[in-house]
């Protein structure tokens, strides 16, 4: 009996170590009020337990875009070697917060908007809202994220991509990171809206009043292409946001977490073929990050995958994608290297030819067995790619080295 007793006491101290060890759950409340009068947002954090983090530490970039900042605790702000403001927070012990203003308004060139606030709505990115930061927490804390805002009067609604809770209220959950913050496209004001559910995922195309938004054309072609980006993408998002705007915001089209920005002017599918709106839909589920000079992977891809998504669903008739080839190898053909920081769009015409190479080339070595669609998925896995892990997984998939690979084009 004694045996055994001392076996159960064993058990019994096993068992409180374990639930000792078991991850504390501290709330982090974001709190967003739009000030449209301003051009701003006010933010607070508050934590409900302040001693739960050491500092939060945060890279507040050079635009001088954040301002304001009040904290229980320390607040200490000083530029750091590259010039880049920085702002640490020390927060105080029991229910503590941070509050600080922002600039919501961007203009990368005169008169061309990234971001935008007006009096009747605001279009910008969670990355604005709260700058990213690094997070010394005391071990054994978990940061359960929230978000809510509070809307100027006359303003109906607020849409994220991430999960509602609440009539202006989200959860906020990134496994991938420790410091949840709230990152994707947001879109706040008087809205019009349209909602379908694709698969699993939840998709909302979401817009200003009066813009001018093809709502329903981009539902209607997202539906068309969807089975076949199920059959290449094996996760998808509980929830998908597009939102767009017309003029004077920028004449583009931009990814982000789980949602993307699309101009409203923009063509669905453009003269040659590509389509915008897909190749941000790839480049929001692969979230490939590139790595040593290698941009042309993630951009190839989406180029690649927005074309050939839209050829496996039948809308590319083979004609015309023979028609699509001559324009690539066009406007690609005087491109003597793809690595590089920033790639233009003649360099990523001929990414595009390369990877439908290796496609070619996998496919014929594995007897139609695999193709470039387990490269990318393997690529999905991975935190970052260079040009070298892109060539060691192509070739893992090949099982062999690759000829279309060994090019002066990666080198």
């Amino acid at each position: 009996m004694r045996g055994r007793a001392k076996l159960a006491l064993a058990m019994a101290l096993l068992a409180l170590n374990a639930s000792a060890w078991a991850a504390q759950k501290v709330d982090l409340d974001y709190h967003v009020r739009f000030l449209p009068q301003s051009d701003q947002a006010e933010v607070r954090l508050t934590l409900a337990e302040g001693s739960a983090l050491r500092s939060l530490d945060f890279d507040l970039g050079q635009s001088g875009d954040y301002s304001d900042f009040k904290a229980d605790g320390q607040w200490q702000a000083a530029p750091a070697e590259t010039g880049e403001q920085r702002g640490i927070w020390r927060p105080a012990s029991g229910k503590a917060s941070l509050s600080y203003r922002v600039r919501l308004s961007h203009s990368p060139k005169k008169g061309s908007y990234d971001s935008r606030s007006n009096a009747n709505w605001a279009l910008v990115r969670g990355e604005t809202l709260v700058p990213p930061a690094r997070l010394d927490q005391q071990d054994g804390i978990e940061l359960v994220a929230r978000l809510d805002f509070e809307l100027p009067s006359g303003w109906k609604s607020v849409e994220t991509a991430w999960p509602r809770i609440g009539k202006q209220r989200f959860r906020i959950d990134n496994p991938s990171r420790l410091f949840d913050r709230p990152l994707g496209w947001m879109l706040a004001g008087n809205l019009g809206s349209r909602r379908t559910r694709l698969g699993s995922t939840e998709v909302s195309v979401v817009s200003p009043l009066g813009q001018g938004m093809r709502r329903m054309d981009i539902l209607t072609l997202l539906t068309f292409v969807w089975p076949q980006v199920q059959a290449v993408f094996p996760r998808q998002p509980g929830k998908l946001l597009i939102v767009g705007a017309a003029d004077p915001m920028w004449r583009g089209s931009l990814a982000g977490r789980d949602s993307l920005y699309l101009h409203s002017r923009l063509p669905l599918i453009g003269e040659n073929g590509s389509s915008p709106l897909l190749r941000e839909l790839v480049q929001s589920l692969a979230r490939i990050n590139d790595s040593q000079h290698s941009d042309w992977i993630s951009e190839g891809l989406a180029q690649y995958y927005a074309i050939e998504l839209l050829r496996r669903a039948g809308g590319i008739s083979d004609e015309r994608y023979q028609v699509l080839q001559k324009r690539l190898a066009r406007d690609g053909h005087k491109v003597s290297s793809l690595r590089g920081e920033q790639v233009d769009s003649a360099t990523v015409a001929r990414a595009v030819l390369l990877l439908q190479e290796l496609d070619r080339e996998i496919r014929l070595k594995t007897r139609n067995k695999r193709s470039l669609d387990d490269v990318l998925q393997a690529a999905m896995r991975l935190e970052s790619v260079s040009t070298a892990e892109f060539i060691q997984l192509s070739e893992s998939v090949l099982g062999e080295s690759s000829r279309v690979l060994d090019s002066p084009l990666l080198r």
